[in-house]
């Protein structure tokens, strides 16, 4: 069984399609855990609706670790709540997991919507993860991993500010086997580069990469990274 761990905020609307995507999968073994951080709007409501188990949550490596001990499944798959799964994409994605003996894996992401946003998220993030592949490995927006390498590689760090889910999947990398999956992709919004806009967001990025490589993840709020819910 796969344990669908959803941290969320505030998300109603995004959370609602989520999960649509997700009853309309032809793989119905599953479970749905949502962590939340305290939402102030119907966001538990629709959880409850869709039949979520709802936990407590905080900032997403907090939400993602809070979701993970209640998990039953030996998979878990992190998913953001702003994200949205194609058909078929839990069944190609578990098939592939077992048949490349993964123990983690991460997705490429698409966006939503927009033909330019499409083609940056191509090269600035599809792009350069399938080339460093287990040189050094993400996991953005959505991730699958075994319980039990969750377990060992300690899960989240709640400490690090950002890039949470990369360094993870490279701390896990060092204990299992990683790698991008092929068969099927996540769609994904872009609220955040629209908001905080694409240039500056995209550095932000960058620049935190580039921390995680030379400095180890950032532990303090240098790239002034806003958790709180982003409204369209």
């Amino acid at each position: 069984m796969i344990s669908i761990i959803i941290p969320a905020l505030n998300e109603e609307e995004n959370l609602t399609q989520l999960l649509n995507s997700i009853k309309s999968q032809n793989f119905k073994n599953y479970e749905l855990i949502l962590a939340d951080a305290g939402s102030r709007d119907k966001t538990r409501q629709v959880a409850k609706s869709f039949g979520c188990k709802i936990v407590k949550g905080g900032l997403p490596a907090r939400g993602k670790n809070a979701g993970e001990k209640f998990a039953k499944g030996d998979l878990l798959l992190f998913l953001d709540a702003d994200v949205l799964l194609p058909p078929n994409c839990l069944e190609m994605a578990a098939k592939e997991f077992s048949k490349r003996n993964l123990d983690v894996a991460g997705f490429a992401l698409i966006p939503k919507e927009g033909f330019a946003a499409k083609i940056l998220f191509f090269l600035f993030y599809n792009l350069p993860i399938k080339i460093l592949g287990k040189a050094l490995p993400h996991l953005a927006m959505g991730g699958l991993v075994k319980k039990n390498i969750f377990e060992e590689a300690g899960g989240f760090d709640e400490s690090i500010t950002l890039a949470e889910d990369h360094f993870f999947a490279r701390q896990a990398a060092k204990i299992g086997k990683f790698g991008i999956i092929k068969s099927t992709k996540i769609y994904t919004s872009t609220r955040r580069f629209k908001k905080d806009g694409w240039i500056i967001t995209g550095f932000k990025y960058f620049f935190c990469e580039l921390h995680l490589i030379f400095f180890g993840p950032p532990r303090k709020d240098l790239f002034k990274y806003n958790y709180k819910h982003l409204k369209k």
